[in-house]
């Protein structure tokens, strides 16, 4: 399926396939396991002699191992002087996320056991398990100790789960927009997958629309829509079809979806999604943290109200008392949760700050 790229992206250095678990399954948290694994990934720049000045970048639920196509304005270039990744000192990696259809083994991958593509036969997978396949292409790479891991969404609970399970690997972490969810975020989540449940057809544009929704503040649909009559000329007073502005423009990113996503990846993703919490597979989620050697930034949302920065707050408070290294920024911006994908120059001195400061690592 055809990636998100725009005329502002950046060309990787390098794309391809990582294969392994093709003598021993790769067995996930859920119980399942998968033979063989396939991860597409895509580096930016060179790693070093020492193998030592690599960034994971992880990707948020729709997102792809192109960095450069999603977080173009991070890339320093001639033309962008305020970004952030210097790919004559760095080198960006960004690996698809298993279950996804970006290129990583999913439910449109050849499932050996049937001969057909897995569909909703795709094992569940969570975090820790895209964290693991990660590492193991990391030793691939003969990349011991990353420079940082830096994510937002969901990419920003891979780069907690990363400081949690392989510390000794992690020396600076970088998370943006991200916590448990609530039981709001849980309630969204669900409504998303019945609605693909209900709909094998158009469910996934519904989803999506309900997803943009929580991506969104009030304040921003309120200024670019209001109540405006959908700009087609449509005439939602004399009609019960004619629709909105906002009704058109919900419309139109679910159509879109539809044609760069698959619904079975979109239902793993947003279960993962849902499953992530420090306290998975340790004894607390006191315990989880302890394990953190790195340093922490965690980035709250102004208007987010997804992953309320109240929570990230709290997360890193929580961090804190466990003995981490951990700082809160809070970036303000009207865009909501979306706000570390469309406003990215105010999360640029924030990850620059982290990626020139010392590792606290013992």
């Amino acid at each position: 399926m055809a990636s998100n790229a725009t005329p502002n992206s950046i060309e990787p250095t390098f794309e391809g396939d990582f294969a392994f678990a093709t003598d021993q399954p790769f067995q996930l948290f859920s119980g399942g396991s998968l033979q063989p694994v396939t991860l597409h990934y895509a580096i930016y720049g060179k790693l070093n002699e020492q193998r030592d000045n690599a960034i994971l970048v992880c990707h948020a639920l729709s997102g792809s191992a192109r960095a450069g196509d999603w977080w173009p304005q991070l890339f320093l270039t001639p033309e962008n002087a305020n970004g952030v990744f210097d790919l004559d000192r760095d080198c960006v990696i960004c690996v698809n996320v298993l279950g996804s259809c970006y290129g990583s083994t999913g439910p449109q991958s050849w499932n050996p056991a049937t001969g057909k593509p897995f569909g909703r036969d795709f094992p569940l997978v969570g975090v820790s398990d895209w964290v693991r396949s990660q590492a193991r292409l990391l030793d691939h790479l003969g990349i011991e100790t990353l420079r940082a891991v830096v994510g937002g969404s969901i990419g920003a609970m891979q780069a907690m789960q990363w400081a949690i399970d392989l510390p000794h690997r992690v020396p600076r972490c970088v998370a943006i927009g991200a916590a448990p969810l609530t039981a709001m975020g849980l309630a969204l989540n669900h409504l998303q997958r019945q609605a693909i449940f209900n709909n094998p057809n158009g469910g996934l544009a519904l989803a999506r629309e309900i997803a943009m929704l929580s991506y969104k503040s009030e304040t921003l649909l309120d200024e670019r829509y209001a109540r405006r009559p959908n700009r087609n000329g449509e005439a939602p007073l004399v009609s019960l079809t004619g629709r909105y502005d906002i009704g058109g423009y919900l419309d139109y990113q679910g159509a879109i979806f539809m044609r760069r996503f698959d619904a079975d990846s979109y239902l793993l993703i947003t279960k993962a999604m849902d499953n992530f919490h420090p306290t998975v597979g340790y004894e607390s989620e006191r315990a989880a943290l302890e394990r953190i050697q790195a340093r922490v930034l965690l980035v709250g949302i102004s208007s987010d109200w997804l992953f309320p920065a109240s929570e990230v707050k709290a997360l890193s408070n929580r961090m804190r008392e466990a003995g981490v290294d951990a700082e809160y920024a809070e970036i303000l911006t009207d865009h909501g949760h979306d706000g570390f994908l469309a406003e990215p120059h105010l999360l640029a001195p924030l990850i620059r700050k982290m990626l020139d400061a010392h590792s606290t690592r013992a």
